[in-house]
């Protein structure tokens, strides 16, 4: 540790600092902000790639935990809502969500320090000019099995452009992973002009680099029209109390929930541009032409199982003549388990008649929310395991017809997994519904963050997503991942959105994730054949 320069240490932090920077913290993020994206990783790079004072290659070990201090103290700083979701909203003591907090920061800040530990395995069998050139594939490395392994693929570093309308050209192609490689071999390049010999050949680069973020960065001020949108929407936000949050003040009863929800459906709002900085809105047309009413998943304790629920749901949709998806808790009684029946996270779905069509089960549950991953190991974690939900995972990506047109419906945690969302579209689905409780963060980044990512969901499959959340943000996003209109956070309405149907497939909707899988096999080649090089330079003593 003491072997490890304090301006190594200094870098590392500062890279941990910039990776922050172009992401949410508590709303929207400005475009000076996504910049920082830019050049994130460069302090990292150039701490694992320096010299020690001794003029050595850094160790490998040294490489490790330099990528480990960065990458646990960038989930600290990007999840931070995980405290406020166990203290506030799972009544888990203060020390123990702030243990919760870091024991996950922990976890996952084992990919950055496996990315800083291959780049300097590359550096001391090649050269620090191939170890730049690999960097991105690396990281690329990295992201595929946060998404695959670990099953928490929050903010991948594509997602700070999601904002960009002509780099995210790229998205349909090859997923918000291409996005993040383009990102990180930006980052490689100002790195490589740090290491340059020459002082002509370091401005060179520099300048080389500098320009090249220019010009990708102007991407963001390029926005397109919007599409024609001939269908309408209706999204109910509830803003319904999680937890032990409290917000509501007179909290309904089920039956009072019901009538409301159902008047505010059957009368929603439309937005109104006021100028080109500010939208409200108004209370929609009588005649309007409703094509879907949605429901999101919220704490209402809605049972697909129970007649009443199923009896105003059926009925909302024939007063609508309007199909309806609804949140709620899916129940298949089974006498073989212990306790007679099993629950789903799930979307109830009656078609304009007020048939019961069936339901969407969710099939990727969140970890330590829906359900405990490993609870045998996990015996000795008393309240908290207990006070865990006891979901089971659905099964099959369900397309249902309504009125004519394919419906993919997914929830909540499912929409940050891009190779499983396309999978709707490439069984039919002509427009995506993605109901979530974001109440669980509060007011926090999260909420935002969340956004962010549905909304590459949309880009990457040309879908619209008719996005329905209990506490906001609700809204409709476009097939370039833009919504015209988002609802205040915390106010309980419905709001009218326009939207249209797509039938055609994206490369990304064909083929998922086949960029991640070449990056993972020119890795695993590099590595193999450096296994047989030797050392470029002794390593350090």
């Amino acid at each position: 540790m003491r072997s490890i320069p304090l301006r190594l240490w200094a870098l590392a932090i500062f890279s941990a600092i910039a990776q922050l920077i172009p992401f949410p913290l508590a709303g929207p993020v400005p475009l000076w902000r996504r910049a920082f994206c830019w050049f994130c990783l460069t302090p990292l790079l150039i701490a694992v790639l320096s010299r020690t004072k001794q003029d050595r290659p850094l160790r490998p070990l040294h490489a490790v935990l330099l990528g480990y201090l960065s990458g646990f103290l960038w989930y600290m700083g990007n999840c931070y809502w995980i405290y406020q979701t166990m203290h506030i909203y799972g009544s888990i003591s203060g020390p123990g969500s702030l243990g919760i907090l870091v024991l996950f920061s922990l976890y996952l800040g084992l990919y950055p320090a496996i990315y800083a530990g291959l780049l300097s395995f590359v550096r001391s069998k090649y050269s620090i000019s191939i170890a730049l050139v690999i960097s991105p594939f690396l990281w690329i490395v990295c992201e595929f099995g946060r998404a695959r392994i670990t099953g928490f693929p929050w903010d991948l570093l594509g997602y700070a452009q999601v904002d960009n309308s002509l780099l995210t050209k790229l998205v349909p192609f090859g997923g918000v992973m291409l996005l993040s490689f383009v990102i990180a071999s930006v980052s490689a390049l100002f790195a490589a002009a740090w290491f340059a010999p020459r002082p002509v050949s370091r401005l060179g680069l520099l300048a080389g680099a500098i320009a090249l973020m220019a010009c990708l960065q102007t991407g963001a001020l390029y926005h397109p029209p919007y599409e024609d949108a001939k269908h309408i929407a209706v999204l109910l936000q509830e803003n319904l109390a999680v937890g032990a949050e409290g917000r509501e003040i007179l909290p309904l009863s089920t039956e009072q929930k019901y009538l409301q929800f159902t008047e505010l459906s059957l009368n929603p709002r439309s937005s109104i541009q006021q100028s080109p900085s500010q939208i409200s809105s108004v209370p929609a047309a009588q005649d309007i032409k409703k094509d879907l009413i949605v429901w999101p998943e919220a704490p209402a304790d809605f049972a697909t199982s129970d007649p009443v629920f199923r009896a105003n749901l059926s009925s909302l949709a024939r007063t609508a003549a309007t199909p309806v998806i609804a949140g709620s808790i899916g129940v298949d009684f089974d006498p073989s388990v212990e306790r007679g029946y099993r629950e789903y996270g799930s979307a109830a779905v009656f078609d304009k008649d007020g048939d019961y069509l069936g339901r969407y089960d969710k099939i990727h549950r969140v970890p330590w929310g829906e359900y405990v991953p490993y609870k045998q190991l996990f015996f000795f974690a008393g309240n908290l395991v207990s006070g865990v939900g006891n979901m089971e995972a659905g099964k099959q990506h369900t397309i249902f017809h309504l009125n004519g047109h394919g419906v993919g419906v997914f929830i909540c945690y499912e929409s940050i997994f891009g190779d499983e969302v396309r999978e709707f579209a490439k069984d039919g689905a002509e427009v995506f519904v993605n109901i979530s409780d974001d109440g669980w963060y509060g007011d926090t980044s999260a909420p935002w963050q969340h956004l962010d990512m549905a909304r590459m969901r949309a880009i990457e499959n040309r879908r619209w997503i008719l996005r329905d959340t209990n506490t906001g943000v609700t809204t409709a996003i476009d097939p370039e991942g833009r919504g015209a209109f988002t609802t205040p956070r915390h106010v309980r309405a419905a709001f009218a959105f326009p939207f249209d149907y797509r039938s055609d497939t994206t490369f990304y909707t064909r083929h998922g994730d086949w960029f991640a899988w070449v990056c993972v096999f020119l890795t695993a080649l590099l590595l193999v054949v450096g296994l047989t090089r030797p050392l470029t330079q002794p390593p350090a003593q």
